[in-house]
C-alpha cells in the first residue's frame, strides 16, 4: 500500500465528514441495495449466549446502519455505536430518533484503534466495511478482542476479491471505473470514492485476514464469502 494511502487512512474520518450528506443514498445506489442483505447476515451470527440482554459495540458505525440492523434483534439490549466522523454520527442520531430507538442505540465519538470502552464489557463487537480504513488493522482487532466478554463474538464485514476470474474482472472494472466516477460526481467530492476503492484491492481477505484475527487471540474463526466473494463475513470468539 502506498505511503499516501496510509497517510490518508489516519484522517479518513475527514473524508466521511465531507460526504456524510450523500453517504446513505450512494451506498444504496452503488451497491444496488446488496449492502442491506450483507448487514442482515450479522443477525444470523449473533453469539449463542446469553439468550437476551446482549450488549453490542459497533465500530466505524458511520450513519448507524449496522446499529439499526442489530436493533432488530430482541436479544440485543443495547448498542454503542462509535465513529470518528461527527457529521456521520449526527445523521445517525437523527435516524435513531426518527425510529424511536434512541434508548437502544447510543452514538459516541470513538477511535476503533483506541476504544473508549472497558475491558470485557460487551458480548458482541462489530465493524462493517470500516476496518480497512483503520491506521492499523491489527490494533483494531486487538481492541475488538479486548472489549469482549468471555464467549463474546466479533463479526466483521469487509470487501474482498472474488476468486472466479470472470466475476473478478467484472468487479474490478466496476470498482475501478464506474463506482468511483459516479461516487465522486454525486457526492461532490473530488476523489473520496477513488480513495475508498483503492483501500480494497490490496487489503487482506480470506485466510490472510483470519490469521490477523488469530493474532489478536480470537478462536473458532470462520469466514464466509458473500455475493460471489465481493464481501466476506468474518467471525471470531473470545474464549
Amino acid at each position: 500500500m502506498s505511503s499516501n494511502l496510509e497517510t490518508r487512512k489516519k484522517k479518513s474520518w475527514q473524508i466521511f465528514d465531507q460526504i456524510a450528506s450523500s453517504y446513505d443514498f450512494l451506498n444504496r445506489l452503488l451497491s444496488f441495495g446488496i449492502d442491506i442483505y450483507w448487514r442482515n447476515q450479522l443477525l444470523k451470527a449473533l453469539p449463542s449466549t446469553p439468550e437476551k440482554g446482549l450488549k453490542a459495540l459497533d465500530l466505524a458505525t458511520g450513519t448507524g446502519d449496522v446499529a439499526l440492523t442489530l436493533a432488530k434483534s430482541e436479544r440485543i439490549e443495547h448498542i454503542m455505536a462509535l465513529d470518528l466522523s461527527k457529521e456521520m454520527i449526527n445523521i445517525g442520531r437523527k435516524k435513531i430518533v426518527k425510529k424511536g430507538l434512541d434508548s437502544k442505540i447510543t452514538f459516541n465519538i470513538g477511535d476503533g484503534c483506541n476504544l473508549p470502552v472497558s475491558d470485557d464489557s460487551h458480548h458482541l463487537s462489530t465493524v462493517s466495511f470500516g476496518i480497512r480504513n483503520f491506521p492499523s488493522t491489527q490494533k483494531g482487532l486487538d481492541e475488538m478482542y479486548r472489549v469482549l466478554k468471555k464467549d463474546g463474538k466479533a463479526l466483521i464485514l469487509e470487501f474482498s476479491i472474488p476468486s472466479n476470474p470472470l466475476i473478478k474482472n467484472l468487479y474490478f472494472f466496476y470498482f475501478r471505473n464506474i463506482l468511483p466516477f459516479f461516487g465522486n460526481l454525486l457526492s461532490g467530492h473530488k476523489d473520496a470514492y477513488t480513495y475508498l476503492n483503492k483501500t480494497v484491492e490490496d487489503y487482506p481477505h480470506g485466510q490472510t485476514f483470519a490469521e490477523l484475527m488469530a493474532n489478536s487471540g480470537f478462536k473458532n474463526i470462520s469466514y464466509k464469502p458473500l455475493t460471489f466473494g465481493i464481501a466476506t463475513l468474518y467471525q471470531g470468539t473470545k474464549c
